[in-house]
C-alpha cells in the first residue's frame, strides 16, 4: 500500500501558511487525521481519496464560498461508504453526536478538566 503523498501545488493541495499545513477548526486536522490513518492502515490507496476529492472540487458550486476541508469532507464520506468502512447514515449521526459536546471534551471521556488539575485537556501536562 502507497503512503498518502500529499499535493504541494494546484486546487487538491491542502491550505498552506508558510509552508506549512493549516486548518481552520480543530475538525478540520481530526479528518485530515483520520483520513491519512485509514488509508497507512491499508483501508483505501491515496490515490483512490485524491480522485474523489478532485472531483468534489470541481464539483464545488462556489454558493457558499469555496472551503477546502468541506471538499475534502464529501470526498472522505463517499470513499468510506463505498468502502463500507461506515455508512453514510452511520457517519452522519456519529457527526451529530461529537458535534454536540462541549469544546474540549471530544477525546472519549467525560469529567470537568479544571478539577481534575489538567486544564487543556493534557494528562499531566500543562
Amino acid at each position: 500500500m502507497a503512503e498518502p503523498r500529499l499535493d504541494l501545488e494546484g486546487p487538491v493541495a491542502p491550505p498552506r501558511r508558510n509552508g506549512e499545513l493549516c486548518f481552520e477548526a480543530p475538525w478540520e486536522s481530526r479528518l485530515f487525521g483520520v483520513t491519512l490513518a485509514l488509508c497507512e492502515a491499508g483501508r483505501f490507496e491515496w490515490e483512490e481519496f485524491r480522485r474523489l476529492l478532485i472531483e468534489e472540487i470541481a464539483r464545488d458550486d462556489d454558493s457558499g464560498g469555496f472551503h477546502y476541508y468541506r471538499r475534502w469532507q464529501a470526498a472522505f464520506e463517499r470513499l468510506v461508504a463505498a468502502k463500507g468502512l461506515c455508512a453514510s447514515g452511520e457517519l452522519a449521526t456519529r457527526a451529530r453526536s461529537l458535534a454536540a459536546r462541549p469544546p474540549g471534551h471530544d477525546h472519549g471521556h467525560e469529567h470537568d478538566h479544571a478539577e481534575k488539575g489538567h486544564a487543556r485537556g493534557l494528562h499531566g501536562q500543562r
